[in-house]
């Protein structure tokens, strides 16, 4: 798809002898170029509460759950094509994709421990063990929207957004992390996630914020700079001013790309400001699908109230009053059952997660769209149920990154202990490799699974 690149200066605002290059002038530019578009992009949708494997299964796939144990489960591996099955109920609003709709069954990560939440260790794959209210929040290691952040970059090389159960949480920390004790932030206040991002562009108090923002920045650097220390104190203030010029950098940046991010932007409503969890989700997906499309970042995470602290929260927006906890003990509301209620909040984060595609698509990038190039998994970090203990963890991957992925299947990998069993650390290399970062190990090995190959992607998986 050729675009003329006259005509993309003109839309992104820019003067024929601008010499800055940003990502997406860089992108567009290549285009315009006839030179292949390498861009790749991952987007993580972590819901809290658990997914029982059985309600992902496709029409003609009968998956009863597997017994709690080692060797459990079948020993064949499962390769089912999806163009002839029916989606399950919740994830009929990404159809249209079907052909790009790989279910992933099977993995394991007990190493993670298991609870109502595995807070970090979910997109980690390292232990912790049981903390006092029974799940852990440390930090061992990275998680893998943090390793694809370091090594894909960007103006955020992360974007963590989602959801609180808590109205006064502005930032948590939650799911993501860089390294060892080294949180990545969810940013759960819409209102002010859009500050951070778009602020630049923004009306009234946002714009006024970013500005003060931006002053502060040149203040702390000026008094790093004059601050006369020697020795290791003099390091540490090094370390820091380098932060602080990592910051300014970022904001030269986003003033580079301000007529980008004028135009394609989001449109700030009073969801931004609501009350109602739906509202504020539907939100955030609309920041974040702007973020990737303006190209302020890569990797993006959205958590739908992921972590120990907000798994038990209410999506009243779907006019419920029963919280996510009292569904995971087997509670019904008004003649549904709480696999029904399962069903019913599943569904709403794919109607979310196929608006973020349509968004994708409707941009050309290379010789497709940007969907083209972006991976989205969908996965729980309460892995298989509520009280999980990860004998499995179901996950729903939508996109092929330009083919490198086999598509329109679904797979289930043999039982726990079964010979050609894998675990979600293998999955997280399988994305890793996609990225070009080709590693053998992530997070940490299943001492119990010791006489299996527990290294490498998923091959079964890459094209």
């Amino acid at each position: 798809m050729s675009v003329d690149r006259r005509d993309a200066l003109k839309t992104l605002g820019l003067s024929a002898g601008a010499t800055f290059l940003t990502p997406i002038l860089s992108r567009i530019e290549a285009q315009a170029a006839g030179a292949p578009v390498a861009a790749k992009r991952f987007v993580f949708v972590v819901e809290s509460n658990g997914v029982r494997p059985e309600q992902l299964a496709p029409s003609g796939v009968k998956r009863n759950p597997r017994p709690q144990q080692a060797l459990n489960g079948p020993e064949e591996f499962l390769d089912v094509p999806l163009r002839d099955k029916d989606l399950p109920v919740s994830l009929e609003p990404v159809k249209a994709w079907k052909d790009k709709v790989t279910i992933v069954q099977g993995l394991s990560g007990r190493v993670c421990g298991g609870g109502h939440s595995n807070n970090f260790q979910a997109l980690g794959a390292f232990g912790g063990g049981r903390g006092n209210g029974g799940e852990s929040t440390a930090i061992l290691g990275e998680t893998v929207d943090g390793a694809l952040a370091k090594h894909l970059g960007g103006i955020f090389p992360h974007v963590g957004l989602g959801i609180s159960k808590r109205l006064e949480n502005n930032v948590i920390y939650n799911v993501s992390a860089s390294g060892p004790n080294k949180g990545l932030p969810t940013m759960c206040n819409p209102a002010n996630a859009y500050s951070t991002l778009f602020g630049i562009v923004a009306d009234g108090a946002a714009r006024q914020e970013f500005a003060a923002k931006n002053n502060l920045l040149d203040f702390l650097k000026d008094d790093i700079k004059k601050a006369g220390v020697a020795g290791a104190e003099k390091e540490q203030f090094g370390a820091y001013l380098e932060t602080f010029e990592t910051l300014r950098d970022r904001q030269s940046k986003l003033n580079e790309i301000k007529d980008t991010l004028r135009a394609k932007g989001p449109v700030v409503s009073d969801k931004y400001k609501s009350a109602v969890e739906t509202d504020r989700l539907d939100a955030q997906f609309d920041l974040g699908a702007a973020a990737l499309v303006c190209g302020l970042t890569n990797v993006l995470t959205l958590s739908s109230a992921a972590g120990v602290r907000d798994f038990d929260i209410t999506f009243k927006g779907l006019g419920l009053t029963i919280d996510k906890h009292s569904i995971g003990h087997g509670g019904s509301f008004q003649g549904k059952t709480w696999s029904d209620l399962y069903n019913m909040i599943r569904r709403y984060h794919f109607e979310l997660i196929a608006g973020l595609c349509r968004k994708l698509e409707k941009v050309p990038e290379g010789n497709g769209t940007m969907l083209d190039n972006t991976v989205i998994v969908y996965l729980s970090d309460g892995a298989e149920g509520h009280h999980s203990r990860c004998w499995e963890w179901p996950m729903v991957v939508i996109g092929d990154l330009g083919g490198k992925l086999k598509t329109g299947r679904y797979v289930d990998y043999p039982g726990y202990g079964r010979k050609g069993h894998r675990t979600t650390a293998n999955m997280y290399l399988t994305l890793l490799h996609l990225a070009g970062a080709k590693r053998d190990t992530f997070g940490m090995p299943d001492p119990a699974l010791k006489d299996l190959d527990q290294t490498g992607p998923l091959a079964e998986l890459l094209a």
